[in-house]
């Protein structure tokens, strides 16, 4: 499914993680071949009509009174979601959190392969952990070219982080989950998503007095 930009720009930013615990939901019903709105959102904690309007963004699915079909909408989900197919993945920055990622194994079963890991300690160069090599950070454009990279994972510290998404950027790269907690500028066409967790222990603190 093609969606134009225009019809992209409509749909709400906090559509996309919606959308990506619907398709666990689906993951988690295998023994059914139809599954209700009302059931999906007894699985994701959203409501019904919720459920139906963020799937209604992408086209009409299902059958009133009857349901979803489960495979059906599954494979719809991965195409809406760009996961039915394969992503190469590079990992810049490998420290204890890089380390942490490269060793998730979720990752790989989604379609993202992590296939090079970058850095620019001396001691870290050349290593091989959990089946990835690390590279120095002038070896990004040979990588980037040979192995089709275009979504990169940064966990280098805040001062080195806008120098290199530029470098990302300079390669190719067109999807950036960035880990540092600083903001960071990227010209358009390039998309970036920032995790800051502090600021998630943060809102978690916040729920935790706010009972």
């Amino acid at each position: 499914m093609t969606f134009t930009e225009q019809h992209e720009r409509r749909i709400p930013q906090r559509t996309i993680p919606r959308l990506s615990h619907y398709y666990r939901a689906l993951l988690e019903s295998r023994e059914v071949q139809l599954i209700s709105s009302e059931t999906i959102a007894e699985l994701t904690g959203y409501t019904a009509a919720q459920v139906r309007r963020d799937l209604a963004y992408f086209g009409q699915f299902g059958t009133p009174g009857r349901g979803y079909s489960v495979e059906d909408l599954k494979k719809v989900l991965l195409q809406i979601l760009g996961i039915d197919h394969q992503w190469n993945v590079a990992l810049i920055g490998m420290g204890n959190l890089g380390l942490a990622l490269l060793r998730y194994r979720g990752f790989h079963e989604q379609g993202f392969n992590i296939i090079a890991g970058f850095d620019n300690d001396p001691r870290k160069v050349g290593q091989m952990i959990e089946g990835v090599k690390v590279h120095q950070m002038d070896e990004l454009a040979e990588y980037a070219k040979r192995d089709q990279i275009r979504m990169a994972v940064v966990t280098v510290p805040a001062s080195a982080a806008q120098a290199v998404v530029d470098q990302l950027v300079g390669v190719g790269v067109k999807a950036i989950l960035n880990f540092a907690p600083v903001r960071l500028q990227v010209p358009g066409g390039v998309k970036i998503h920032n995790i800051d967790l502090a600021i998630e222990l943060e809102r978690l603190s916040f729920l935790a007095i706010h009972k």
